[in-house]
């Protein structure tokens, strides 16, 4: 039995935590350390997902939360939406999810060698408890293919990933007019779960080759998201840290959309490519899925044009992977080149979309604008 709607639970204002272990903020500002701080320095009552940075054990909540289709307060006590200290409280749930994650690791190091073979999500799949009885309507019913859960196999006859990123290049406007865009800023609308479906306004801003800010202005304090061409951060007052660090998956992703802002070199973010195909809404769409060694892959989805309608990245967790889908589309030119004015990121912290109503290419933007932002501050 689910106890709250999927948009409540995948909308609770950024407190993804769900079913496990409490904690509070650490004095002083995460932002100025050397390096991101591990889980069990910044919250407290950890006791299993220690040694991992702080995005990283937000992903493992996100993780548990879509395994159980549960929100923050199902596992953690009703007033801990009030302070981030009491999500530290110890609850039954809680314990039990403990004993849940010891479970899972033993299975991986008994059958699998240690890999993440079987996660919350193998058994749970969006309930509470594990269905014991086989469910006969959904053994005889039509399959329902995930266009995101794909087994990329040679195809004969297909086109190669260069003729796939050729064709990409070419339905944006080309390889010159895309040369000639190095820089845009951009305004529009920001709406979604954290914002009860009220639109706000967001500003982008992307310098090439893979410079990227984006700043939506909340009532309450803006929101900032930072890729500096190397490092990553989010300043957010709804996060557990005011400026929080990305790592691993989360900044990878972040650096990936960066350099989808100009995107001629894509190709060369990744060592290996491999093409099969997929359905988006009973469309065949061509996906090109990216690896390197020691890092989750990426895939690409492109439409019978050539443009680029999806992008699926991964982030590892203790637990398992988990996706973030960001979704393309009302693609206009500006100088010649085709951008998308509206795309949609889904992941288990929600769903949010953002729609441009004003790109200015090649302005001069200040290099401080994609420095490390300041920690997010409440508006007096």
């Amino acid at each position: 039995m689910k106890c709250r709607s999927r948009q409540k639970i995948l909308g609770a204002m950024g407190t993804v935590v769900v079913c496990l272990l409490g904690f509070a903020i650490a004095s002083g500002q995460a932002g100025q350390e050397p390096k991101p701080q591990m889980a069990e320095e910044v919250f407290k009552n950890v006791q299993i997902l220690k040694g991992i940075p702080v995005d990283e054990f937000m992903d493992t909540m996100g993780m548990i939360s879509a395994a159980l289709g549960m929100n923050c307060l199902d596992c953690h006590t009703a007033d801990s939406d009030t302070s981030w200290e009491r999500f530290g409280a110890d609850t039954a749930l809680k314990r039990t999810s403990r004993r849940m994650l010891l479970m899972v690791a033993a299975i991986n190091k008994d059958n699998f060698a240690g890999v993440r073979s079987v996660t919350c999500w193998t058994c749970h799949r969006g309930d509470l408890r594990p269905k014991v009885v086989p469910n006969l309507a959904v053994q005889y019913a039509a399959p329902v293919e995930d266009p995101n859960e794909i087994e990329i196999l040679p195809a004969p006859g297909g086109p190669s990933a260069d003729q796939v990123f050729e064709k990409y290049i070419q339905a944006l406007g080309g390889a010159q007019r895309l040369a000639n865009l190095t820089s845009f800023a951009a305004k529009g609308t920001y709406v979604g779960f954290d914002t009860h479906h009220t639109k706000i306004p967001v500003e982008v801003f992307a310098k090439a080759p893979a410079q990227r800010v984006t700043i939506i202005h909340t009532a309450f304090a803006d929101r900032v998201i930072t890729y500096d061409g190397r490092a990553g951060w989010i300043a957010a007052i709804e996060k557990p840290l005011p400026l929080m660090p990305l790592t691993g998956g989360n900044l990878d992703g972040l650096k990936i959309e960066a350099i989808l802002s100009f995107p001629t070199q894509i190709k060369q973010t990744f060592s290996q490519w491999r093409v099969g195909s997929a359905d988006i809404d009973d469309h065949e769409v061509r996906v090109v899925q990216g690896t390197n060694p020691r890092q989750p892959p990426v895939n690409l989805y492109f439409d019978e044009s050539g443009l680029l309608v999806r992008m699926v990245r991964f982030a590892d967790t203790p637990i398992g992977r988990v996706p973030t889908q960001v979704d393309y589309a009302d693609y206009r030119e500006v100088s010649g080149v085709k951008m998308p004015f509206r795309w949609t990121a889904t992941w288990t912290d929600g769903q949010t979309t953002v729609e441009l109503t004003e790109v200015q290419p090649n302005v001069p933007i200040d290099a401080a604008k994609f420095a490390r932002p300041a920690p997010a501050a409440t508006r007096k």
